[in-house]
């Protein structure tokens, strides 16, 4: 691919890397950061681009792992506090009778597999997501995004299992409930 036109492409990528970026790192500063250096990165070495994926796959990759290696080095600086998601629980307690079914059904989502390929579901996910707060969004994105384990999520971010779950579970209630008011309700 000539160069010129890479650099034609990774620049119509950049505004989605950096929503993406900022969407894990909640910093305009660091997602910034973390997108110059993917996008370094493919430009260093744009032989390595070998054509077996499309181009923003191959950069949203390099990306990731941008991301991971910067929540690492935040993670040597200080420990995060996962008291912040406390006051979901009157949230979730009405969501539950006392038996523990839910309150009502959630509304069947009709054909969900041809609407996530839609961009605006896309943009409605992404909105709904700066609505969580930045450290459930933070778990979230690192285990459904990045990919990351259990065990690398508990030590990069100094939670327990049973923690990572408990935030994982009520960053899918929020997310679940505002797609359904800003989505599915549409």
């Amino acid at each position: 691919m000539p160069l010129t036109r890479l650099h034609q492409q990774l620049e119509e990528l950049r505004p989605a890397l950096l929503r993406f970026a900022f969407l894990q790192l909640r910093q305009e500063a660091a997602a910034e950061d973390a997108v110059q250096e993917a996008l370094l990165a493919v430009l260093e070495k744009p032989h390595s681009y070998a054509g077996q994926s499309s181009l923003r796959t191959y950069v949203t990759g390099i990306l990731k792992f941008k991301i991971i290696d910067h929540l690492r080095a935040l993670q040597k600086e200080n420990r995060l506090e996962t008291n912040e998601d406390a006051d979901d629980s009157d949230l979730i307690d009405q969501l539950f009778l006392a038996n523990g079914h839910t309150v009502s059904q959630p509304q069947a989502w009709a054909r969900p597999d041809s609407e996530l390929e839609q961009k605006d579901f896309f943009r409605v996910l992404e909105a709904c997501l700066e609505k969580l707060p930045e450290k459930t969004a933070r778990v979230f994105m690192m285990r459904e995004w990045l990919e990351l384990d259990t065990e690398e999520i508990c030590k990069e971010l100094g939670l327990t299992a049973s923690n990572l779950w408990v935030v994982l579970y009520r960053a899918r209630l929020r997310l679940r409930e505002c797609l359904d008011l800003n989505w599915y309700a549409s």
